[in-house]
């Protein structure tokens, strides 16, 4: 069993870590227990207060230890803990689409309201029907694929809601939210993970890279409707 005292420079503290059972069953207290605990005022010459920690078992080094309990202002130094998990010290944009079958289900609000949570800026959104032009530009990348066909006539299927996101780290950040492609393969808490079943229907677009993000949101411009914040009084 173990006891915690705290004692200052004029205060008495008598600690005592033996029971009426431990006497009944012929425990005695170690000579140095016992001096310690018979002492009227325990001093502590280095501090003012200190934290003294008594055991009531045998130790390799001391019975009591003692540490100081409060360390003076000019002694803390500042530290930065864990900056791993910082992706980035610039603000980044990213291109967020919830696709038609987002739209469909009446997702939009769900998955805005994840990426505010996050703490990200909403500085664009509009919705609209792409045009097939514009979707095989914005996936110019996968026209070698054979399901690139199958993708377009997907995205121009009905209305998706395009948005423009801000934020420190925002690229990394919408991917870790958004999840996997295969919804199958999706961690449970992301978007995809939550919400979609299938590859080909699951529910949302984002950029890959901070320059993906720059291109998609620079040819989406004029379709995007900048969004201003207002402070209500």
């Amino acid at each position: 069993m173990d006891a915690v005292s705290v004692v200052g420079g004029r205060s008495a503290c008598v600690a005592s870590s033996s029971s009426k059972a431990g006497r009944d069953n012929g425990y005695r207290a170690p000579r140095s227990c016992l001096n310690y605990a018979r002492s009227p005022i325990l001093r502590t010459p280095s501090s003012k207060h200190h934290y003294l920690h008594l055991a009531a078992f045998h130790s390799n080094t001391h019975l009591f230890s003692s540490g100081p309990g409060h360390v003076p202002r000019s002694r803390i130094q500042p530290r930065i803990f864990l900056p791993h998990l910082v992706a980035s010290l610039e603000v980044e944009e990213t291109y967020i689409m919830v696709k038609p079958d987002g739209v469909q289900r009446g997702l939009v609000g769900e998955i805005i309201s994840r990426f505010e949570k996050k703490g990200f800026k909403l500085t664009g959104l509009k919705l609209f029907r792409c045009p097939k032009e514009l979707a095989q530009e914005h996936y110019k990348d996968l026209q070698s694929k054979p399901f690139f066909p199958k993708l377009i006539e997907y995205i121009t299927s009905g209305p998706v809601v395009s948005m423009a996101w801000e934020g420190v780290g925002v690229v990394v950040s919408a991917r870790k939210l958004i999840g996997s492609t295969n919804p199958l393969q999706a961690e449970p808490g992301t978007i995809r993970g939550d919400l979609a079943v299938q590859t080909g229907r699951n529910i949302v677009h984002g950029s890959d890279s901070p320059e993906n993000g720059k291109r998609e949101i620079g040819m989406l411009r004029n379709q995007i409707y900048r969004v201003k914040c207002f402070h209500i009084i």
